[in-house]
């Protein structure tokens, strides 16, 4: 229960705003600042649909690791988020010219709230309705153990009930 109030605490605290002082007056001014992804944004794990204005021979992502490319025809592409980060889509013609180049930026779909408590920090990713562990370097060990241990036992749930639905002919 108290670990739920803290969770609620802290996804209504993760957004509070920014504040700065005027100097001829005590009262406190808040400052909301919105930042929007220039060129291509895409959530991680998922993709979205880029249209050229002219047909393109060839795409390129210039890092793979943060999005990938997959090309519907020559002027429609997917690019699907893998990670956060920055990176760039290049398309050229069919002489080799560039027609297009865009900033791709991979933003998560999901806000992390960071709980500190004492000296040690508890990393959380949280919808509006919902908060999950989501521990990172720096967190306590157990912390990080406790989350790994939860994923691990629910995965080895799930192979056990496929297989045993594999070898009865009936799903469980």
């Amino acid at each position: 229960m108290r670990l739920m109030l803290c969770i609620a605490l802290l996804a209504s605290a993760s957004i509070l705003p920014a504040t700065t002082q005027a100097s001829t007056t005590k009262h406190v001014r808040y400052v909301h600042k919105v930042v929007r992804p220039s060129g291509i944004g895409v959530v991680v794990d998922q993709a979205k649909m880029v249209s050229l204005e002219r047909p393109a021979k060839a795409m390129f992502v210039g890092n793979p690791s943060i999005a990938d490319v997959t090309v519907v025809d020559a002027k429609h592409a997917f690019i699907l988020g893998k990670t956060f980060g920055v990176t760039n889509l290049i398309a050229l013609d069919a002489a080799g010219r560039q027609i297009a180049n865009q900033q791709i930026t991979v933003v998560n779909g999901q806000q992390a709230v960071t709980y500190n408590l004492g000296a040690g920090q508890y990393n959380f990713s949280c919808t509006h309705a919902h908060c999950e562990t989501a521990p990172r370097p720096g967190d306590p060990t157990t912390y990080w153990q406790n989350t790994e241990g939860a994923i691990a036992t629910h995965e080895d749930a799930a192979v056990k009930n496929a297989t045993n639905a594999g070898t009865t002919g009936s799903p469980q």
